[in-house]
């Protein structure tokens, strides 16, 4: 069975001088899909584009960013809800809270995240989270919804062991990317009793580079550094690290 790499953003700039080697470096190391979250409405058409050159193995979602919630914030959702009207995506993403950067949109961007999750039980699509400096909202939203079948994956998770308890508690995976191969990050701790059936793996490229390649251009072939360090850490086999997350992946979306 072949890796699934849950988030990444392709169609970034990053990528435009060799995109078509690097997918072919993905493929080359056994991933067999990756996930496409969308950002804001000046996203779409070059993820659309690649999705479309890669049918089968890229997939879409339809999402707004937070960090992209500002005054224009009801065109943006009003964009997000034609394409959910237009079209099949495997997803609602990526969607959520940040109060990293700036906490002037806060209530806009707790509403458009509340608007999305409706939509995403409407379509009965998953949602995939962006949680930055957040955590604790985030958590109170994803409740309010609870029994409601809102479902998804938990996006670049670095939290404490208490905040992916209760996280995996509300039917939701824990996304793990870069973050866990570095040597502070002490999420292997965090981790230790959330069984591999709560687990699926990304890479967030091109950010969020795994050892060895930190501070650099991140890549989904780069994932292999990420589950390697998980099966180290579990004592499993690579392979079965692999199998098990893929399963986890194909239980959540329609693949």
């Amino acid at each position: 069975m072949g890796i699934i790499d849950t988030h990444s953003h392709l169609y970034a700039e990053q990528f435009d001088e060799d995109r078509d080697e690097v997918i072919k470096r993905a493929f080359d190391i056994g991933i067999e899909k990756i996930m496409l979250p969308n950002i804001d409405s000046s996203s779409i058409e070059g993820m659309f584009e690649i999705e479309k050159q890669y049918q089968g193995k890229l997939y879409a979602m339809m999402g707004l960013h937070p960090c992209s919630v500002n005054d224009n914030v009801n065109d943006e959702l009003k964009l997000v809800r034609e394409w959910l009207d237009r079209r099949a995506f495997i997803g609602v993403g990526e969607i959520g809270l940040d109060y990293y950067w700036d906490t002037t949109y806060k209530s806009q961007q707790q509403a458009a995240f509340r608007q999305q999750c409706e939509w995403a039980l409407e379509f009965g699509y998953p949602i995939v989270i962006h949680s930055r400096d957040s955590t604790e909202d985030v958590i109170s939203i994803i409740k309010e919804y609870k029994g409601d079948g809102l479902r998804g994956i938990f996006h670049c998770f670095g939290g404490s062991a208490e905040e992916a308890k209760e996280i995996t508690s509300l039917d939701f995976y824990l996304g793990i990317g870069g973050v866990y191969t570095f040597k502070k990050a002490k999420l292997n701790e965090s981790l230790i009793e959330i069984p591999l059936s709560k687990i699926v793996f990304e890479t967030d490229s091109p950010y969020l580079s795994p050892t060895p390649y930190r501070g650099k251009r991140n890549e989904s072939s780069y994932i292999q550094y990420i589950i390697d360090k998980f099966a180290k850490d579990r004592s499993l086999d690579a392979e079965y690290i692999i199998t098990e997350s893929t399963k986890n992946v194909k239980r959540m979306f329609d693949f």
